[in-house]
This record gives C-alpha cells, sequence and structure tokens, in this order.
C-alpha cells in the first residue's frame, strides 16, 4: 500500500446538523435580497426554500450513486433550481451570483463535527511510514472541510472534493484525480468510506487496492442494495491502524 485516501464526513470527521441552520441561513439570503432591491420574498419563504432545496439535493445524491460516473450540481444549479427556482428573477440573479459564497456559508451553519477517534494517530503513523494520505470527499462547498482541517491543523498530501472537482463519488475519476496527483497507481491505494452505495462502489470502480468501510451513524442509511461489498468492515480509524499494520506494516 502506498497511499492512504479517505472520506471527510464520516471517517476522518463525525458532525452533528444544526437544528436552527436554515432559519439563519435564510436570515442572511433575504438580507442580500434586500439589500439588492427584492422586496418580493419574506425570511419565511426563503427558509421554506432553502429547507426544499436541501432535501432535493439529498434525493439527487442519491439517484447519482447509480450512474457510471456521476457530476456534480454547481452551486449556481443548487440555489437557482433547488431552492429558487419559484423565486423572482431579479432574486434569482442575485443568488445566482452569489451560488459559491452561499454554499460555503451553508456548510458552515448546517452542521459542525469534530475529528474522529484515532484519527491523530493514523495520520501520524501514515507520516512516520511516508504513506501520503488524501482526501476523497462529496462536498456542497470543500472549502469548508479545508477550513475545517486547517484550524485543526490537519495536514494531507492532496484533498479532492467533488464541487471542485465537477464529479461525485460513486464516479470513478474522484479516486483517479487523487491516485494521479499522489503519483501512485489506484492497485497500490486504499480508499476508506462510511457508505456502501457511494464509497465501496467508487473503490471498487476505481481498481484500488482495499476497498474498507469504516461504520459511522449514516452507514445503515442505504438509499438501496448493492452488490459491491467492501474487503474489509472497521469501526474507527484505531481499528483501520491495525488492518494496515497486519495487512502492510508487518
Amino acid at each position: 500500500m502506498r497511499a492512504l485516501l479517505l472520506d471527510f464526513g464520516g471517517v476522518l470527521v463525525e458532525g452533528v446538523t444544526r437544528p436552527s441552520w436554515a432559519a439563519e441561513l435564510a436570515g442572511e439570503v433575504h438580507r442580500r435580497l434586500i439589500g439588492a432591491g427584492c422586496t418580493e420574498l419574506g425570511v419565511a419563504d426563503a427558509e421554506i426554500d432553502i429547507r426544499a432545496g436541501a432535501a432535493a439535493d439529498t434525493c439527487w445524491k442519491d439517484a447519482m450513486s447509480r450512474p457510471r460516473a456521476p457530476r456534480e450540481l454547481t452551486h449556481r444549479e443548487f440555489w437557482t433550481d433547488f431552492v429558487a427556482a419559484d423565486w423572482p428573477e431579479a432574486a434569482r440573479a442575485v443568488v445566482a451570483a452569489e451560488a459559491t459564497a452561499l454554499c460555503k456559508r451553508m456548510g458552515e451553519l448546517r452542521w459542525h463535527g469534530a475529528l474522529r477517534p484515532g484519527i491523530p494517530e493514523l495520520l501520524a503513523a501514515c507520516r512516520a511510514r511516508q504513506v501520503p494520505v488524501a482526501v476523497v470527499s462529496n462536498a456542497r462547498c470543500g472549502a469548508v472541510h479545508r477550513d475545517f482541517l486547517a484550524a485543526r491543523g490537519v495536514e494531507v498530501a492532496q484533498q479532492v472534493y467533488s464541487d471542485e472537482a465537477g464529479v461525485r463519488k460513486p464516479n470513478p475519476e474522484m479516486i483517479w484525480i487523487a491516485t494521479r496527483a499522489l503519483g501512485v497507481d489506484p492497485a497500490d491505494a486504499w480508499y476508506v468510506g462510511d457508505n456502501l452505495d457511494r464509497d465501496v462502489v467508487c473503490g471498487r470502480r476505481a481498481g484500488v487496492g482495499m476497498t474498507v468501510l469504516m461504520t459511522s451513524k449514516s452507514t445503515a442509511r442505504i438509499p438501496y442494495r448493492v452488490r459491491q461489498r467492501p474487503a474489509a468492515v472497521v469501526d474507527d480509524a484505531f481499528a483501520l491502524m491495525d488492518k494496515l499494520l497486519e495487512e502492510t506494516w508487518t
């Protein structure tokens, strides 16, 4: 094994949703609209549509686990089509112009998290053995994940996020972007994720040497059965490190 690729949510980080996120974001969006002279929408209307857009996005993500090479929604598409489809054109133009900033703000408000137990030790063990680590993750706004890791002093060799890449897991290109950047063959890399329909399928499609499922709160949420199975299942980063030691570092 010459490289370790990790999903972000559920593997590196365990997070929880903040109940007030949509109301807070709606307030910020409403202020932007008012500032631009768009007075037709109330703050409650904005919150309803933001919540509806997020729910529709979840359904779309489930559907996009089936195609061979799914693309990612752009920030602009999320706001203009999923949230603001029925807004006045002037209001749609405001969120279209500020879509990237609004996606980032949504990510900052929507959840808070912490590194999963054993992650610092796992990363230290990889550094000591000169095994590069990359993050490969679907994200509505990868900049939020970059900021999270930077604020905690977490350094990895590469970060690949779907909104920046334009494709999303289980598209194998997500993994191939990382392995090309690291200069390793996919067969010489391990990929660790917490979902069967996105992560395990992606690892299998990409031809990685080992596809590992790390269980998290979202692992049991399976929108539909998939035939691909992980080569190994671990409960946390400590168990993953034991697996690495057992398989490759002895």
